[in-house]
């Protein structure tokens, strides 16, 4: 049996060679004996003697802790994840990424911020001052919020977890007497600007009949204090479990909308990177854009024990619609895959967990470490494509 394996499979071997063999060792009692069994002392890890670095084609030198990239559209601030910990799995609000900057515009808006309220019918409802949405926010919990265009190996740093403090976003439209309708857009402050890999315009149109099972809200503070600029201050949408372009910024309003309604330059935009089949015309017709389950490491630690020089592979997983507990990983395309137990048990899927394996190198070389969730029933279209892998040299 493998030290590297799996608690879940360690518990089958050990049924399979008899120990427990009158105990009936079914997938119910695994899960038991699972929840209730203490995950490994960390000093089971020993010493630790460095870090290997992760990448993709090339090392990691993206700059983290400060906007790179120009301005608006374009600007970019990269969370660094090496140092995750399962105690430690909110973002300090100045390490929590940007994927567009605070527009120049706003900086010189002139009153107290408003919203636009439109009715199904053009009517315009009376705009809805901010103070009061703040006056009835609330805690909403802690969420993961991920860029759809996550896609730069060397790190995966445009994602992060905050705690969010908001509003309701059906309880904002009866406040502010929206009248029925099929859907509402909300929309958001984009400026026009020349742009390479943008193009202007923030807005997203959501289901009424969805809105509480979505949990969607707005939201005016993050992690105890108001929004900050580039994070969508004074007011910005946060809809749990999908995709961070869902999630507008600088919110100054919303739509009334009929069932016919077109999908918006947003939508289409980000049509690809959310998994839609084409690129729908009506909003209707628009995939909701959520994050399936991926899984990827964020460092690979060289410790001794005993005597022995061992690697302690750390990652995290996240999305789905239910916590992920089983995955499956691998360090090459040759290899078969292993069992990982993720420990402690995941208690949400609205941020991110941490996982570790004890991982033995074959030799020196190149290593690309993939994973999948252990149930192929579970979608995971990202995790399918191998778009989370990570590649990491051991001399």
């Amino acid at each position: 049996m493998a030290f590297d394996a799996g608690r879940r499979t360690v518990l089958r071997e050990i049924a399979t060679w008899g120990a427990v063999a009158g105990l009936g060792l079914t997938d119910a009692l695994v899960d038991r004996v699972l929840a209730q069994a203490p995950c490994p002392d960390p000093a089971s890890w020993g010493e630790l003697l460095g870090r290997l670095p992760l990448y993709g084609t090339r090392p990691d030198d993206t700059p983290y802790g400060e906007i790179v990239g120009g301005t608006g559209l374009d600007a970019r601030l990269f969370t660094d994840l090496s140092d995750l910990e399962a105690d430690r799995l909110i973002t300090p609000t100045d390490r929590v990424f940007v994927r567009t900057a605070y527009p120049a515009s706003l900086r010189s808006r002139p009153g107290p911020w408003t919203l636009r309220v439109t009715r199904l019918d053009g009517t315009a409802a009376a705009p809805l001052p901010l103070s009061a949405i703040a006056a009835r926010a609330r805690p909403m919990g802690a969420h993961l919020i991920e860029c759809a265009g996550n896609a730069d190996p060397r790190n995966f740093g445009l994602m992060s977890v905050a705690e969010w403090d908001g509003v309701p976003l059906a309880e904002v439209l009866a406040v502010a007497d929206a009248g029925p309708a099929h859907a509402v857009l909300v929309g958001g402050v984009d400026e026009p600007q020349e742009s390479a890999r943008s193009i202007p315009g923030a807005s997203w149109i959501l289901p009424l009949a969805d809105l509480e099972s979505l949990g969607a809200f707005l939201a005016v503070r993050m992690n105890g204090a108001p929004l900050p600029p580039d994070h969508g201050a004074p007011v910005r949408l946060v809809v749990p479990g999908w995709y961070g372009c869902a999630w507008i910024k600088w919110v100054d309003e919303l739509r009334m909308v009929g069932p016919d309604a077109p999908s918006t330059t947003q939508m289409r935009e980000f049509a690809r990177r959310t998994h839609q089949d084409g690129l729908p015309a009506l909003a209707r017709d628009y995939a909701a854009p959520v994050i399936e389950v991926a899984a990827t490491p964020v460092r690979v630690e060289r410790r001794r024990v005993d005597g022995e020089t061992i690697h302690r592979v750390v990652g995290i997983v996240w999305g789905g619609a239910a916590p992920t507990r089983d995955l499956l990983i691998r360090f090459s395309s040759r290899d078969a895959w292993r069992p990982l137990t993720v420990c402690p048990p995941p208690r949400t899927h609205h941020t991110w967990s941490v996982w570790d394996y004890r991982w033995q190198p074959g030799g020196p070389g190149f290593y690309d470490i993939a994973l999948k969730p252990a149930d192929p029933a579970v979608p995971a279209r990202r995790l399918d494509l191998f778009y989370y892998v990570r590649r990491v040299r051991v001399d």
